[in-house]
C-alpha cells in the first residue's frame, strides 16, 4: 500500500520476476476488503495515510493477525518505530531502501508467520510452573496467561524446544527474525530481558532461562537451591489454562 511510483514500479518487474502475485494499493482500503484478498503480506507506507495511519495499522494488525505486515515509511524515530511494532507490524523499513532489501525482508515476514503457523499444531510444553501452548502463541505460569507479544512468545517456544542446548545468539535471532544478525544489533538480549522479567513477576520460585556469556541462552527450570547454585527440575506436564489468552517524503505523523 504506497503511492511511491518509482518504488512501486521496480519492485513490480522484480515481483514478476519472481512469480509473485501482488497488486500495488494506491490509497487506502478497507480492512474487510483486504481480509477477502486472502494476502500473505502487505507492505504499507504510514506516511502515506496521514495521521489516521496509526488507528488503522492497529485495526489492520488486530483484524488480520495471520497477516505479515511491513511497514516501509520515510524518516521516522525510535518512538514512532518501536510503536509501529507494538501495534503489530513485523517489521520497519526506512525510505530510501533498495528493492532487494524490502523484498528480502517480506520472504524473512512469510517465513517467520509459516513456522508460527507450523509451531500451533505442535503439542505443549511444560516446565517448573511453565505450559507453553503453541494453540494459543502464549505460555501460561500456574494456569495464568504471561500476556507475551508474538515475538516473546516465538523466542521463549525457540528456547524451550531446544531441550537444554544453549542457542548462540545469532541462531536465535536467524530463526526468530528470519535473517542474518547485524554487527552490533542487541534485539535478542533486549527481548530476552523483556522475557525474563514477565517469568520473574508470573513465577517468582523459577528460573528458566540462563545465559551463557559470549555464547547465548538456554531454557530450563531451575529452582535455587540454598541460593547457592541451582537444581534443574524435571519437565512438568503443561497445564491446561484457566482461560484462553487476551488476544525524500514527509515524515510520519507523530
Amino acid at each position: 500500500m504506497d503511492n511511491d511510483s518509482g518504488l512501486l514500479q521496480v519492485l513490480g518487474k522484480r515481483l514478476e520476476a519472481l512469480s509473485w502475485e501482488h497488486r500495488a494499493l494506491g490509497s487506502p482500503v478497507p480492512i474487510d476488503d483486504l481480509v477477502a484478498m486472502r494476502l500473505n503480506a502487505l507492505v504499507i507506507d504510514l506516511g502515506m495515510l496521514g495521521s489516521p495511519g496509526w488507528p488503522y495499522l492497529e485495526r489492520l494488525c488486530g483484524a488480520m493477525p495471520g497477516l505479515g505486515v511491513v511497514v516501509c515509511t520515510g524518516p521516522a524515530t525510535v518512538a514512532q518505530r518501536v510503536r509501529g511494532l507494538r501495534l503489530g507490524a513485523d517489521d520497519w523499513v526506512a525510505k530510501p531502501c533498495h528493492p532487494e532489501e524490502l523484498i528480502a525482508r517480506v520472504e524473512a515476514v512469510v517465513r517467520r508467520r509459516r513456522r508460527a503457523e507450523a509451531a500451533g499444531e505442535q503439542p505443549s510444553l511444560g516446565a517448573g510452573e511453565l505450559s507453553i501452548r503453541p494453540d494459543q502463541f502464549q505460555a501460561f505460569a500456574d494456569g495464568r496467561s504471561l500476556e507475551l507479544t508474538r515475538r516473546e512468545f516465538e523466542l521463549i517456544h525457540l528456547l524451550a524446544g531446544a531441550e537444554g542446548r544453549v542457542l548462540p545468539r545469532e541462531e536465535i535471532y536467524q530463526r526468530v527474525w528470519g535473517y542474518a544478525m547485524a554487527h552490533g544489533d542487541r534485539s535478542v538480549d533486549v527481548f530476552v530481558r523483556k522475557l525474563r522479567q514477565k517469568l520473574e513477576k508470573a513465577s517468582p520460585a523459577w528460573s528458566y532461562i540462563h545465559t551463557h556469556f559470549g555464547v547465548g541462552y538456554r531454557f530450563a527450570a531451575e529452582r535455587p537451591a540454598g541460593g547457592a547454585g541451582s537444581v534443574e527440575a524435571p519437565p512438568a506436564e503443561a497445564r491446561e489454562p484457566s482461560a484462553p489468552a487476551s488476544r525524500s517524503r514527509p515524515p510520519i505523523p507523530a
